[in-house]
């Protein structure tokens, strides 16, 4: 059955929303103050590891901004997992954390993830010490979630994207434990004000001033820092920061980890030499989300403007400002991280939560809902990524008439419980062929001595996350400044709004799936956690989430054949660079090249970039540089034949010398063989 293309894009939007950030809520100017430094460092097994997550490279719906205009084109940057390990040399417990560049970790990944882990290493790594994260890039390959909201733009679930991210983050895992020495860990903190704003202030203004006191910018500034260390060396940093990982647009097609990405890719192989391709213990730089939810890097409050209207350079610019501000409190982080490593997890069915009074607004106790999106979800934040023409953010009036023929009616009840959520598709009601949004979620805490982690599956407002970081602070008796909120965890269910925000219906609350109460059910279940830790006690599991893998359905056609245009064979050059470039100027060649999906070339490349040193040629640039770009371009559809277009942008530290440029690829037969080839470019000088 064909369905019209803007009511298919409608549903995209409503059931996937335009997402936003990954949350580890940093911590607030005045409350920071409260943070209580250790005496004395504790000597733990630290361990890093990293490993490349690209997906599919064409031909993939992107994930992020859930359009289906956006489909992959290239690689721009590649995608990458990065992965961190403290053991607790007394009682053995130990904690993982992985930070990755995706738009977030679903819980199909999650469960792919520990049963991969439990199969190498039975249950020493298990989902009570493993704390999955994303960054939250728009930027990658969409469908891998068992979630039928979450792979409609993908046009279903992609097999090759999803294995892609669950062995590179398995990948990553392996290497932090394989780098496991005895180490220390140091906090630091600080300020960074010029790479966020706030792109739903009229919904942060209905807050309590108690609230808006801990924001006087409306932003959430703090950059807090984790320095790792083996005895004397430095081997990486986590740099927890509150900003939308949206600077590039949906019009772009390139796969990239954005603004955040760049921040890793500055500090690792800028300043740190790290070449990812030697597989050499490096450093490495994670830099998470935190409570994001309504955090915008595109400072003028509108798609890819701001601070400059180029979303490549604004990519860039606010990348590096976080890189300077992380390096900055790395620098001197003098707060020793010290006392026991520990974990507690359970999963809720965050539909059918009880909320005690003590956690909502009125005093009262009140229910979650079955999950709903609402009609300003089509809205879009019009900040960072699309909107459907007539839908507005703050709608309250149903619209069920665009929907059809996917229009369910909710029940009177459901939509008195979701009120004043204007429904769109109550996607709690549909099951077939997935459930299309989950119902039963992980809640995490992590402890590193004195510093924890509450690991939530959805995206969080500021103030959401700082309510949330109170709780937990009340329940365990520490300062709330040793709490972060750690979004885009374990699993995704879009938003969390206050009550407050809420009520006003902006995009954010009209992609808080569980209703009103949906932020005091996560307060009370954090705290039930809290509570756990504390008496050092064991939690009940909660209901089992179910594995939706054999229910995966793709509509998205694979590579039946590759060929060379008539008296050509692959790999052959098309456009050959100039013979000399001065520096600041771009080349651009062209060769036949087969489809990317034939082999992702993970932990590979698809170009080199090659500078004669010697006498021999040697690696300069890959597809994981800033500088490079490869674009993959259908040139006849019928008789499967492409072109590789690869650009470098010549920066002004390039040494002078001769290059040339190299393109690996694969072509696909009509009978299935896949066979690898390459092609090389002439020479030419940059001086």
């Amino acid at each position: 059955m064909r369905f019209p293309s803007a009511k298919v894009r409608i549903l995209s939007l409503l059931l996937a929303g335009t997402l936003g950030a990954l949350c580890l809520a940093a911590v607030p100017a005045m409350e920071r103050a409260g943070a209580a430094p250790a005496a004395e460092p504790t000597t733990y097994l630290v361990g890093r590891g990293i490993s490349d997550v690209t997906g599919e490279a064409a031909e993939v719906g992107m994930m992020g901004y859930s359009s289906f205009d956006q489909k992959a084109t290239g690689i721009h940057q590649r995608q990458r997992s990065r992965a961190f390990i403290v053991a607790d040399r007394e009682s053995g417990n130990r904690v993982v954390y992985v930070n990755a560049d995706l738009g977030m970790i679903f819980q199909s990944v999650q469960q792919r993830v520990i049963r991969k882990l439990k199969e190498r290493y039975g249950s020493l790594y298990s989902e009570q010490n493993v704390l999955l994260s994303a960054t939250h890039t728009h930027a990658g390959s969409g469908g891998h979630s068992h979630h039928l909201a979450y792979n409609l733009a993908s046009l279903g679930f992609q097999k090759d994207t999803f294995n892609a991210i669950v062995d590179g983050i398995v990948e990553s895992v392996t290497k932090a434990h394989e780098d496991l020495e005895p180490g220390t860990i140091t906090l630091g903190r600080g300020e960074l004000t010029h790479a966020s704003v706030n792109r739903s202030k009229v919904a942060f203004d209905e807050n309590p001033e108690s609230d808006k006191a801990a924001f006087p910018g409306a932003i959430d500034p703090a950059m807090t820092v984790l320095r790792f260390k083996q005895g004397g060396s430095d081997i990486g940093a986590i740099s927890w920061f509150a900003t939308h990982n949206t600077s590039l647009t949906n019009k772009n097609t390139l796969l990239s980890p954005d603004n955040k990405g760049y921040a890793s890719y500055e500090w690792e192989h800028d300043e740190k030499g790290v070449r990812y391709l030697e597989d050499k213990k490096g450093f490495v730089a994670a830099f998470p989300n935190t409570n994001a939810g309504d955090m915008s890097p595109n400072l003028n409050l509108k798609p890819g403007s701001g601070p400059t209207e180029d979303e490549f350079e604004n990519t860039r610019i606010i990348g590096d400002r976080q890189f300077r501000k992380a390096r900055e409190v790395y620098n001197a982080a003098d707060t020793p991280v010290s006392g026991s490593v520990d974990s507690r997890m359970r999963f809720v069915n965050m539909e059918e939560v009880t909320v005690d009074g003590k956690y909502t607004p009125d005093g009262k106790d009140h229910r979650t809902c079955p999950a709903m999106v609402g009609a300003s979800t089509l809205a879009g934040s019009v900040e960072d990524g699309p909107a459907i023409p007539g839908f507005t953010e703050g709608m309250h009036s149903p619209v069920a008439d665009l929907l059809e023929p996917w229009h369910v009616d909710p029940p009177e009840w459901l939509v008195g419980c979701q009120y004043p959520k204007a429904n769109l598709v109550p996607t709690g009601m549909i099951s077939d062929p997935a459930p299309a949004t989950p119902k039963i979620l992980p809640v995490q805490i992590v402890k590193i001595g004195q510093f924890y982690l509450v690991a939530g599956p959805a995206e969080y407002t500021i103030v959401s996350g700082l309510r949330i970081r109170r709780s937990v602070a009340e329940e365990l008796g520490v300062p709330v400044g040793n709490v972060l909120m750690q979004g885009y965890a374990n699993a995704y269910s879009q938003y969390v709004t206050t009550p407050e925000e809420y009520d006003l219906q902006q995009y954010e609350g009209g992609s808080t799936l569980y209703g009103r109460y949906t932020l005091p059910a996560y307060q009370q279940e954090f705290a039930r956690l809290a509570a756990s830790l504390k008496d050092g006690g064991t939690i009940d599991r909660g209901p089992n989430p179910p594995d939706l893998s054999d229910r995966q359905i793709t509509l998205q056609t694979g590579v039946v054949m590759d060929s060379p245009p008539s008296g050509t064979s692959f790999g052959e050059v098309l456009t050959e660079p100039e013979k000399s470039y001065e520096r600041g100027r771009a080349v651009r060649t062209e060769f036949v090249t087969g489809h990317p999906k034939n082999n992702l070339h993970r932990n590979g490349t698809f170009l080199e970039v090659q500078r004669l040193v010697d006498g021999r040629w040697v690696r300069y640039l890959d597809d994981g540089d800033w500088e490079t770009k490869y674009r993959w371009v259908r040139t006849n559809a019928v008789t499967g034949t492409s072109k590789a277009v690869i650009t470098w942008d010549i920066g002004q530290d390039t040494p002078a010398g001769t290059y040339r440029i190299v393109h690996f690829g694969d072509s696909k037969s009509i009978f299935g063989a896949i066979t690898p080839f390459s092609g090389t470019t002439r020479t030419f000088t940059v001086g």
